[in-house]
């Protein structure tokens, strides 16, 4: 073995660290600058075994010609024929001191743009010239690898790898460590194996169980979870208190498009899931777009992949047409919402033009019939401020004792649409709070789709399905001349959606608005949802849908997840106390120790006589209060084990020059702390040599803790 493979495992331990960043840029777009970066440290390290007066610089040299390997991998588009030019150094410093905030702020995969992605190599060059240093100047090689396990710890705060990857990423730190210790000492490969193979095998057997066998389920925690784009504080008119203004105002066009037209012939423009009574507002926060976001969440059924694209031909505030689940936007800087889908601009424009990419789950009629609710989904059940008494009655005389499913959300729809009307002319209402939904539900009953969406979301909610409140505008009836459908002001409407399960956000339409368009036939989830309405029963013949197996009848909450649950906390109690006794009593008799050790004269003769007799009565030897060392000596005989008995006769030595010997502390006699010390190693020793079972069975012994009984 030579230095150079301790090299080769430093710079891989930086390199496992840097490319677990994978999931947030992946594999394709790290590789290349992180081989070049750890190539270049490595060749100067070579370079500086040839050339021992570049030993001290050495470091420069690494961090110099690795950021140049940084800049020809990642930003050669900022670069003059490959010459850095300022653009180049403004960029590689933003993105390596902010780039780490700014990937965390966006959807990943993040696209791979230099000041986003440079901070990663950056993190490994600095990783991998560190750990050469201490490689090179420590006594201890496997220091080396901490630089790179720090750049691992930084990657798991972004996402941590889990399962199978987890398990090999400890395996090849460890298999590192092993060839940096080899390397480094000399130490024989076989006794070295012979050596880490149990710690290895119990680890991996570790982590299997844990991920096999997680009781709790519980998503990794991530930097990401606290981190959002900051929107800049403007005064923005909500879309909904515009409905009535926009329908009146029918002519001006707001955007266009060219492409495809969704499914559902609809364009979001913002999901309102916050209600505290007098107003609706978004939850959540937003991030960039990153390359590309997934099926949005709840979605589980195949998704089909649609594109338009669209652009701002009026205002519209800093929101963007989008979809419920959009998959990614390119053309503008767009920041999404992806628990709600909403967009907005980052740098709101009145002629912006983006191309959007948009999933649309591919369901038919039977996977909604008798289909359940996910009221897991962000914002479904969210607040109602105080609720007036007469439209909590009203909820329950709609839906009497039905519980929350999606033909229970259906027939809320069938309700308001076959009992209140749509307003149309001049005289729209307007408003959203509770005075005006209650003045929609129970007194005039003619509303616009504002009254229409909100009394719906509300209704829902106090009987348990989880809706939420969204504004856009229909999809054009025809395309003009040129192939684009242009959107007006008239287009404008808001409808609920409720949470299906497996299916995600699903759009009803109580008021009827946003058919009126009568732009083409229904397809994907509308088509469905017309199928469920055209075959509902009325309301006293809907039955309640079945529960599985394992929920019980009366709340539709899981009835042996109670037990199993109780027993997951049990067992989760009795390994905590199992871990805290296994570890505590080595942990509390080995702090004795060290305290018997430090003391002087005397008390430390007598302090090795009591863990000399403590480790003994460990291994279940009785011993009384009066007894003395030689009498523990002859207990000890049936041990067989002469070392243990020999280190016993010599402490008692040591204990008679401390008790009864007038010279043994005035400095003409040796040492007997020293040699009573000496022969508890040699009673220790002996102990060693009993069978692992009767050595473990000793270390967690708890009853020498106290003090012996008498017999």
């Amino acid at each position: 073995m030579t230095p150079r493979l301790a090299d080769a495992a430093v710079l891989a331990a930086a390199a496992i660290g840097g490319l677990l960043f994978a999931p947030v840029f992946g594999f394709a777009a790290l590789l290349p600058p992180i081989a070049v970066v750890l190539l270049v440290t490595y060749g100067v390290t070579e370079l500086g075994r040839r050339f021992p007066g570049l030993v001290p610089w050495r470091p420069l040299l690494a961090l110099v010609a690795g950021a140049l390997a940084v800049i020809e991998t990642v930003l050669p588009g900022t670069t003059v024929a490959g010459i850095p030019t300022g653009e180049t150094l403004a960029v590689l410093a933003d993105g390596t001191v902010h780039g780490w905030q700014s990937t965390l702020q966006s959807t990943w995969p993040a696209r791979p743009e230099p000041r986003l992605l440079s901070f990663v190599p950056s993190a490994v060059l600095l990783a991998a010239v560190l750990g050469i240093e201490l490689l090179h100047r420590m006594r201890r090689p496997l220091l080396a690898l901490v630089p790179g396990l720090l750049v691992l710890m930084l990657s798991q705060a972004y996402v941590a790898v889990t399962g199978v990857a987890a398990v090999a990423t400890g395996i090849g730190y460890a298999a590192l460590g092993g060839l940096v210790l080899v390397s480094g000492r000399g130490t024989a490969l076989p006794r070295l194996l012979k050596l880490v193979a149990p710690g290895v095998v119990l680890g991996v057997a570790g982590a299997l169980a844990l991920t096999v066998a997680d009781p709790l389920a519980r998503t990794a925690y991530s930097l990401k979870d606290n981190e959002s784009v900051p929107l800049a504080e403007v005064s923005v008119a909500s879309p909904l208190a515009e409905i009535a203004y926009r329908t009146k105002n029918p002519s001006p066009q707001v955007f266009r498009y060219t492409g495809e037209t969704p499914a559902s012939r609809r364009w979001p423009l913002v999901v309102l899931d916050d209600f505290d009574g007098s107003n609706w507002s978004p939850g959540g926060g937003f991030r960039r777009m990153g390359a590309e976001v997934a099926p949005g969440a709840g979605i589980e059924v195949p998704a089909g992949r649609r594109q338009a694209t669209i652009e701002m031909t009026g205002s519209a505030g800093p929101w963007l047409p989008g979809q419920t689940s959009p998959a990614s936007a390119t053309g503008t800087d767009v920041l999404v919402d992806e628990a709600r889908g909403t967009l907005v601009a980052a740098q709101p424009s009145p002629r912006s033009r983006y191309t959007l990419t948009w999933w649309e789950p591919e369901v038919g009629r039977d996977a909604l019939v008798g289909a359940r609710m996910n009221a897991g989904l962000p914002g479904g059940l969210g607040g109602l401020g105080t609720v007036p008494p007469a439209i909590d009655d009203l909820a329950d005389r709609v839906l009497p004792e039905l519980r929350p499913s999606f033909q229970t959300a259906v027939a809320l729809e069938r309700y308001l649409a076959e009992n209140h009307r749509l307003a149309t002319g001049d005289d729209l209402p307007t408003g959203h709070g509770w005075p005006q939904l209650r003045r929609f539900l129970i007194d005039g009953k003619r509303g616009t789709s504002e009254q229409f969406a909100a009394a719906y979301v509300v209704l829902a909610r106090l009987k348990g399905i989880p809706a939420r409140l969204v504004v856009g505008y229909r999809a054009p009836e025809r395309p003009e001349a040129d192939g684009a459908h242009v959107v007006r002001n008239a287009d404008i409407v808001a409808w609920p959606e409720v949470a299906v399960d497996k299916v995600g956000w699903v759009a009803l339409d109580p008021s009827g608005a946003a058919e009126q368009s009568g732009s083409g036939a229904a397809s994907g989830v509308t088509a469905a949802v017309a199928e469920v309405r055209t075959q509902l029963p009325p309301v006293r013949k809907l039955e309640n849908p079945r529960l599985p197996p394992e929920e019980s009848e009366e709340d539709g909450t899981a009835g042996t997840g109670d037990w199993q649950a109780t027993a997951v906390v049990v067992a989760i109690g009795v390994a905590a106390l199992l871990v805290l006794w296994g570890a505590g009593v080595p942990g509390v008799t080995g702090f004795r120790a060290w305290r018997r050790r430090r003391r002087n004269g005397r008390a430390a003769v007598i302090g090795a006589w009591a863990e000399a007799r403590d480790r003994i009565r460990a291994h279940g030897i009785p011993v009384t209060p009066g007894m003395t060392v030689r009498d523990l000596a002859a207990s000890a005989t049936g041990f067989g084990q002469s070392s243990t008995v020999d280190g016993l006769h010599s402490l008692a030595r040591s204990v008679d020059a401390a008790l009864w010997s007038g010279t043994a502390w005035s400095g003409t006699a040796p040492n007997a702390a020293d040699e009573a010390w000496a022969a508890v190693k040699t009673v220790r020793k002996g102990l060693r040599r009993r069978p692992w079972g009767a050595r473990l069975r000793a270390a967690v012994n708890a009853r020498v803790l106290f003090p012996p009984r008498g017999a």
